[in-house]
């Protein structure tokens, strides 16, 4: 596989000569798309150069099915923006290079993306800073101007008042596609959601869709360096951000902040001083509904995809043992609160 990316990057680099490609080693924990860094080598004009990449390649099958254009747009779009994010190279859609479809983007050097190292006692001192720069980040991806033809071609806008409908009529297509058994309270989840919409937003933004910690490139000094796995970004309701966040499945300690890091008054009293818009608690409380319904959908994917032997990818199945029935039990607890 080096050779071959060496071959590919020979061809995309101008002037490069005596491409190689060494260090190639794939990131563990990403189920929606093969994720592999490596380092480059060339010469040009006579001189040696070298950078680190990073590649995220289709897999056979995977927790999410998604569109890697969409994703590579919306990098695209927040490139040298409030919002940080890794500088895009190329997207390569003939999968004959690497038995894929796949983009390459630089890797960002000294961070931690591990959801639980902020935990250790080692980053007491950051993590405060690391949750409020967090929670402004995405006061900034929410106040991004999305009327562009870039991201207008692989995102169509939403009226405010259908955000909710378009959402959830996606994701009740997902459960209905990758169930291989009933899903009564999934679906005791999407009737509640059905019966009770949500107070439409003030405005449709950007919405990044997997906001949470695991998806955060941050370093020592408490400052985040780029917001990482936008497969999922859509324009909606900035609510659903807050709430998808706010999940259980993401509080990493066990002590009910979220993602392990602040606790939800403090990231919502964050999100609004860095906004300047009131988080709506009707909206948060129907979202939060919503983020559990979602979540077992991916959840179902993985194991459907696994079951049919179209990936023999460990991580699905482990999802589907850990985590659907913990699923069932944050919904059903979301519901109650939902009253």
């Amino acid at each position: 596989m080096e050779d071959r990316i060496a071959a590919y990057l020979a061809g995309k680099l101008a002037g490069a000569e005596e491409v190689r490609v060494s260090h190639l080693y794939r990131i563990p924990g990403g189920a929606s798309r093969e994720t592999w860094m490596f380092k480059a080598t060339w010469r040009e004009g006579g001189e040696r150069r070298a950078n680190e990449f990073i590649l995220r390649k289709d897999p056979p099958a995977s927790l999410l099915e998604s569109n890697r254009e969409t994703e590579y747009a919306y990098y695209r779009a927040f490139a040298n923006s409030k919002v940080p994010v890794p500088a895009m190279r190329w997207i390569e859609h003939d999968a004959s290079h690497l038995d894929g479809s796949f983009f390459i983007m630089d890797r960002i050097g000294e961070i931690e993306s591990n959801t639980r190292r902020l935990q250790e006692p080692a980053w007491d001192a950051a993590r405060p800073n690391i949750a409020r720069h967090m929670y402004e980040i995405l006061a900034a991806i929410h106040a991004f101007d999305w009327r562009t033809p870039a991201l207008l071609e692989v995102s169509e806008a939403p009226e405010p008042g259908e955000c909710w409908k378009r959402e959830l009529d996606t994701w009740e297509a997902v459960v209905d596609a990758n169930e291989l058994s009933p899903q009564p309270i999934v679906r005791a989840g999407i009737r509640w959601l059905r019966r009770n919409p949500p107070p439409p937003p003030p405005r449709v933004t950007v919405v990044h869709g997997d906001y949470r910690v695991g998806n955060i490139l941050y370093h020592r000094d408490g400052t985040i360096r780029a917001v990482v796995d936008w497969e999922m970004a859509h324009l909606g309701d900035p609510i659903e951000d807050l709430a998808w966040g706010f999940m259980k499945d993401w509080e990493w300690a066990r002590d009910g902040r979220k993602g392990g890091i602040i606790a939800e008054r403090d990231a919502i009293a964050t999100y609004e001083a860095a906004s300047g818009t009131a988080v709506d608690r009707d909206a948060l409380r129907w979202w939060s509904v919503f983020s559990n319904v979602k979540a077992q959908g991916i959840w179902l994917t993985g194991t459907k995809s696994f079951q049919e032997g179209r990936t023999d990818e460990l991580i699905l199945p482990m999802v589907s043992y850990t985590l659907i029935n913990a699923e069932d039990e944050a919904l059903l607890e979301s519901l109650g609160r939902a009253g």
